[in-house]
């Protein structure tokens, strides 16, 4: 089936409309078209898509019936967003040196929005433009993925209550800071704990051993997300480590908005619907899952991953690395079933692996290969 050709900058619609002539299979997404009116309708238009564009009146007369226009709908989101959001524009109006300025933020608007409408909205134009929403974040995942192999995409799923001063903090931190370092891009559920610890690994990719500590030692000072001044801490790393090279993607929702998303993601889709969100995770991270002490969320997530993995959905099993030996084995021992699905041919093909040592993980992850047979 023939792709379209997306089009989601002025500069883009400028050069294809530079020479008049016919367009189709084409997706406009968010543009104004008033600035180019005269030259655009110089054009005509067949099999097209104009999601949330703003066309003039004299341009109608170039859209033929196999056309289909999207309108823009009245919600405090972008609903027609074609880029993913960053901490600046998800935390636009939040002043470090005042943690209750996060209430002015666009997050937390979108987030009182999605409460006073209804988490179960039995609205049909609310829910029709948080999935439009979501589709465009979807599409925005795709567009950022496009850039690197499949298997350049690690993920670390693990508690958001994790402290930032427990030692498997810390232990992530370096994990991800190593695989960073190595050419993965690290993927989370955005959030704070383990999810954080990820993307704070990743953004102090190549900096020394000693900076690292410095920076966990600034985000001592509020240990849980919901201690005063988790959110500023953060910035305040930020801003003292600045980031410009290396890059990781958070997937967190809104459905659990008030956790703050965690600004060291560089490249963050916020999603409405959970179930979207959660599988989106598991489907990007062909180059691996690895799982770190969690509880009920975590325990979700592997079983959900193991699916697919055994049915080989995206054509082969993907890595399941699992980091803390007593806390899988023992305090939760999710990892003796695994071994004894997998034993017993309930599970077929899974890649399982266990262990404390973060540069074993991390060798692993590197040589991971899909098997011939896959």
């Amino acid at each position: 089936m023939r792709e379209y050709t997306e089009i989601e900058t002025i500069t883009q619609l400028l050069g294809l409309v530079t020479e008049p002539g016919h367009i189709d299979h084409h997706v406009f997404q968010n543009i104004d078209f008033s600035d180019l009116a005269d030259l655009a309708s110089q054009s005509t238009y067949s099999d097209c898509l104009f999601l949330g564009c703003v066309l003039p009146e004299s341009f109608s007369q170039q859209l033929d019936k196999t056309n289909l226009i999207f309108p823009k709908l009245d919600a405090p989101f972008d609903i027609y967003r074609s880029y993913l959001y960053s901490a600046n524009s998800l935390y636009s109006g939040f002043d470090p040196r005042d943690e209750s300025s996060i209430e002015n933020t666009y997050d937390r608007r979108v987030y009182k929005h999605f409460l006073q409408s209804g988490v179960i909205s039995k609205n049909i134009k609310e829910t029709l433009s948080r999935y439009l929403h979501d589709h465009s974040m979807s599409n925005a995942i795709k567009d950022f993925l496009a850039n690197y192999h499949e298997r350049q995409i690690v993920g670390i799923m693990g508690g958001h209550d994790l402290l930032r001063t427990d030692p498997f903090y810390r232990q992530i931190v370096f994990l991800s800071k190593r695989l960073t370092e190595m050419g993965f891009i690290m993927v989370s559920g955005g959030g704070a704990g383990a999810m954080e610890a990820t993307h704070l690994g990743a953004w102090l990719a190549e900096r020394s051993d000693e900076e690292v500590e410095e920076a966990l030692t600034i985000l001592k000072a509020a240990p849980s997300w919901q201690d005063k001044g988790w959110l500023s801490s953060a910035f305040k790393v930020m801003l003292k480590f600045r980031q410009t090279h290396f890059i990781s993607l958070g997937i967190p929702t809104w459905l659990y908005g008030h956790e703050p998303a965690t600004p060291f993601a560089t490249h963050i889709a916020k999603f409405f619907d959970n179930s979207i969100r959660e599988d989106t995770i598991l489907s990007i991270t062909r180059g691996g899952l690895i799982y770190t002490p969690g509880s009920a969320g975590t325990i979700q997530e592997i079983f959900q991953a193991a699916v697919p993995n055994h049915y080989k959905t995206y054509g082969y099993s993907s890595l399941m690395v699992f980091l803390g030996v007593d806390f899988w084995r023992k305090e939760l021992p999710v990892y003796p079933l695994l071994e004894h699905l997998v034993n017993t041919g309930k599970y077929s093909g899974l890649r399982i692996g266990i262990t404390d040592d973060i540069e074993e993980v991390a060798q692993t992850v590197k040589m991971f290969k899909p098997q011939k047979s896959e």
